[in-house]
């Protein structure tokens, strides 16, 4: 049983229930009267919740699990299915295949593996790249009507973050949405083609977990719009015709936007000299904003790299390893997707600036050469050494701007996300459909652990990263020479080629944009985390990941607006119970978890509910003492 009809996933906020005399669990997308208008850009599409692995509204049953009996009662007629196929292929819980199930009416299914979950190695992506697999499995046959479902995961580990509550089947879906991205240019030039499916149907998902996925697929359909789209069709003019329309009915998001003045973003403008005069490539920096409330306690300052092609410049990209550079402004690709996803899932008590710089790095008379010095924002006199390393020179003076403007907010966090280095590819690389991103702190943040935090907010998701540190030998490397200069852009070697080549690139950020002065030992300290994305948000051969989208929204959004896993009746009852006839030593231990929780970012029993397990302890310590 299903309830469903086709509107594009902006319309999310508007959820309804389906009517209890059909299926109390059953969810689907149902506008109401005055639904929220889409962007341009939206496509139309739908997300139904079913409580039925035999719905005849579909196609296709994808079936994703680590392993093939022992299902229980809800997937017999699967487990039927499986074992039957196993006569044929013993091999079945290696591969991905198509089997038939005579159960069904469509008479298909794929059974798409995770392996086991309870090795060494095993996270979230396990189940995200089944769901992938499955799902691209299925388009390739024609199928446009896909039911997900999601086995009991039985060797999935109790005490997994990402394990805990519907974390599992938010990353089944995810993973499925990744595979049904339509691309921008395919959906502008075929207006029959704009999506690869009419509806998609998961088996016993909650009405909050298609809000938060539908959420982060419209974030992610943003930043793969710009970033995976060509030089042209995403030159920075056209870039901001994009955002101007996708954001013009979001009410929470403001949009300006800048020419780019050497007087305001000098080492920005050296990079754009070369297109300046040039109207469909001239420069532009895109300013976004989202304020949660009156009542802010967090303020986030992300600043993003868009280079809409990289030529190297003077320092020309040779050898064939130019192919791919429209993929250089994946990082502010993806900022301006977190934007969107804020947008619509409107987390209270946040705000969160946007400072994105889109800029062509080109070849020509007017362009910059190495040996020049210009000064920063921050007053910082600086060598350029490779043109090639233009990322960090359109980020740090916005990187001095965010500076100022924290100074000045509350509880402020600042960010860099770029495509920075291809040293950053080389250590840290990954073959899958998600991504694994580098990450590193100045001292503040460090204190904060919140590359750490980071780390495992994205393992919670499928959107991995791995902590660098940023050490005084990186800060050597980006002194000046000589007494002309202050600082060093760069050497003139590939970052790949250069020892911790993903490393010093956040000092030089740090000491030009004048972000030193409020370190460890300084009067106001402002907490810094670099973010590099080269590797993870998805080379031209391969999809857009929208990295680190989803990592953002799991730290920072997710505890604010959704709870994963839901108590029963009966212990929200004993919760009651216990604090009102527990003895001390146990409505202690209650209040005191419940306070501690709260401290963590939200309210009494709010957090709790993410986070049972203790609670549960607590529960059984006061019905039996031990």
């Amino acid at each position: 049983m299903r309830i469903g009809s086709s509107i594009g996933l902006a319309y999310w906020l508007n959820l309804g229930i389906a009517s209890a005399n059909t299926c109390p669990e059953l969810v689907a997308f149902i506008p109401s009267a005055s639904p929220l208008p889409e962007s341009l850009y939206s496509t139309t599409m739908s997300l139904v919740v079913v409580c039925d692995v035999l719905d005849e509204s579909f196609d296709v049953v994808i079936f994703i699990n680590d392993a093939i009996k022992g299902l229980g009662c809800d997937f017999v007629s699967i487990e039927d299915a499986l074992c039957s196929y196993e006569r044929v292929n013993p091999k079945i819980s290696e591969t991905y295949d198509i089997l038939a199930f005579p159960a069904h009416p469509c008479h298909r299914l794929i059974f798409s593996p995770t392996g086991k979950l309870n090795g060494d190695v095993d996270d979230s992506r396990n189940i995200y790249d089944a769901a992938v697999a499955g799902v691209k499995k299925a388009v390739a046959i024609g199928c446009e009507q896909p039911l997900l479902v999601l086995g009991p995961i039985a060797s999935a580990p109790k005490d997994a973050l990402w394990a805990e509550g519907e974390f599992p089947l938010l990353n089944a879906v995810l993973g499925a949405l990744h595979a049904l991205y339509q691309p921008l240019e395919i959906r502008e030039a075929f207006p029959h083609k704009q999506t690869k499916y009419t509806e998609l149907g998961v088996f016993g998902a909650s009405e909050d977990l298609l809000k938060v996925a539908s959420a982060i697929e419209e974030g992610r359909r943003v930043a793969r719009d710009i970033g995976g789209s060509d030089p042209e069709r995403m030159a920075a003019p056209r870039i901001v015709d994009y955002l101007q329309e996708e954001f013009q009915n979001c009410p929470d998001v403001t949009v300006s936007v800048t020419d780019i003045d050497p007087h305001v973003y000098p080492l920005m403008a050296a990079v754009d000299r070369a297109t300046s005069s040039v109207e469909r490539y001239r420069g532009r920096v895109v300013h976004l904003e989202y304020c949660g409330g009156e009542k802010v306690d967090t303020s986030l300052f992300l600043v993003g790299k868009g280079i809409t092609f990289d030529t190297g410049g003077h320092d020309i990209k040779a050898g064939g390893v130019m192919a791919g550079m429209h993929r250089d402004k994946c990082g502010a690709a993806a900022v301006a997707g977190f934007l969107r996803t804020l947008s619509l899932l409107r987390p209270a008590g946040l705000r969160v600036v946007a400072h994105l710089a889109f800029v062509r790095n080109a070849i020509g008379p007017d362009a910059y050469v190495a040996d020049e010095i210009i000064t920063s924002r921050a007053g910082k006199r600086v060598r350029i050494g490779n043109t090639d390393a233009e990322g960090r020179m359109v980020m740090s003076d916005l990187l001095c701007l965010a500076k100022e403007e924290a100074l000045h907010a509350v509880n402020p966090f600042l960010f860099t996300v770029a495509t920075l280095t291809g040293h950053v590819i080389r250590a840290y690389k990954c073959y899958t459909a998600s991504s694994i991103s580098a990450v590193m702190d100045n001292g503040p943040a460090r204190k904060l652990d919140m590359s750490h935090k980071l780390q495992k907010a994205g393992e919670r998701i499928s959107d991995m990263a791995e902590v660098s540190t940023v050490r005084m030998e990186d800060f050597e490397m980006c002194k000046g020479h000589t007494e002309y200069e202050d600082l060093l852009q760069c050497n003139n070697l590939p970052s790949s080629a250069t020892p911790r080549g993903h490393q010093f690139p956040a000092a030089f950020m740090i000491l030009a944009s004048g972000l030193e002065k409020h370190g460890l030992g300084c009067e106001k300290q402002l907490p810094y985390t670099h973010i590099d994305v080269a590797g993870s948000a998805g080379l031209i051969d391969t999809l857009p990941t929208a990295a680190p989208l989803m990592m953002l929204t799991s730290m920072f959004v997710l505890p604010r607006v959704w709870s994963a896993t839901k108590f029963c009746k009966a212990e929200i009852l004993s919760f009651i119970v216990i604090l009102l006839t527990g003895n001390i030593k146990t409505r202690f231990q209650t209040m005191s978890y419940g306070l501690e929780e709260a401290r963590a970012g939200t309210l009494g029993l709010r957090r709790l509910i993410l986070a049972p397990k203790r609670f549960r302890q607590l529960i059984k310590l006061s019905l039996t003492g031990h």
